[in-house]
């Protein structure tokens, strides 16, 4: 009988941890979401075309397509997405249908908190970053850690080169000319974009339809998404489609984005369509 109690002792012991461990993560992450709604400007300027003069041209028809004028510029986005997401390859994808939520707010960082299938019991977690940290954090059922990645500096810059690239069709008003945004013209219906900030610096190349509507972005990602599970920098990138406004921005809602984009090994392993996008007032007065 003592053995037994000595058992069960242990195991409430560890369940006791695990949820406390959880709830650090969870405390974490809403922790970062209020860091990034409150980088939202307070009262921002309007949007007028005149903010576009320098730009290349390709850079001015995107920003006319996506902002209105007069819309006030937030920097700061609330999405939600489904769709399906690949961990495996091309020829073994393993599709797992996801529905994530996001917080978006470059230059500082993100929060993407999905919910996915694996073997029927659900994944749980969040990919992360906040001003040159970041974390890739996940748990089965949200009972057993699973994958706990970052917290280094190779980490925090392919972060990085994430929410730059998200940024560039989801948040429009945080590329418009300012403090570490520079554009510079690369074809007749394509500009880069770079931004610096945090010690880190990330070029993007949008391209553009007559209309100004991003088409596709590619960039080179600082990544270990390769065979060698080795950090280097590889194209990254994907086609945008399917545009709808919200407040006054106009945004791709589907995205199919992957590793090595414009080569024989591309595989779009990440598939969404984005049912939200909202950019919320600052909490503060």
């Amino acid at each position: 009988m003592q053995w037994i109690l000595g058992i069960c002792g242990v195991l409430i012991a560890v369940v006791a941890a695990l949820g406390a461990w959880r709830f650090m993560d969870v405390r974490a992450e809403r922790a970062v979401a209020a860091a990034l709604h409150d980088t939202q400007p307070a009262n921002p300027p309007l949007f007028d075309a005149a903010m576009l003069d320098g730009l290349p041209e390709p850079a001015q028809r995107y920003f006319r397509f996506a902002i209105a004028p007069g819309t006030p510029l937030f920097t700061v986005a609330d999405i939600t997405m489904e769709g399906r997401l690949s961990l495996g390859s091309a020829d073994n994808p393993n599709w797992m249908e996801m529905r994530a939520k996001q917080v978006l707010g470059g230059p500082d960082g993100f929060l993407w908190q999905p919910t996915l299938s694996v073997g029927g019991l659900p994944m749980m977690g969040s990919d992360a970053a906040l001003r040159g940290t970041s974390w890739t954090r996940f748990w089965l059922a949200g009972l057993l850690p699973i994958v706990r990645a970052g917290d280094n500096a190779d980490h925090a810059r392919s972060a990085f080169g994430r929410y730059v690239g998200e940024a560039a069709f989801w948040t429009p008003a945080a590329l418009l000319p300012g403090e570490g945004v520079a554009w510079q013209p690369v074809g007749e219906d394509s500009a880069q974009v770079t931004l610096s900030a945090f010690g880190m610096k990330q070029s993007v190349e949008l391209h553009v339809d007559a209309r100004g509507a991003p088409t596709r972005i590619v960039f080179p990602r600082w990544s270990d998404a390769n065979l060698q599970e080795q950090f280097q920098i590889q194209p990254f990138g994907g086609d945008l489609s399917n545009y709808r406004t919200f407040q006054g921005f106009t945004v791709p809602t589907v995205v199919h984005a992957g590793n090595f984009y414009g080569t024989p090994n591309y595989f779009p392993f990440y598939q969404v369509r984005v049912t939200s996008v909202a950019y919320p007032q600052p909490a503060r007065s």
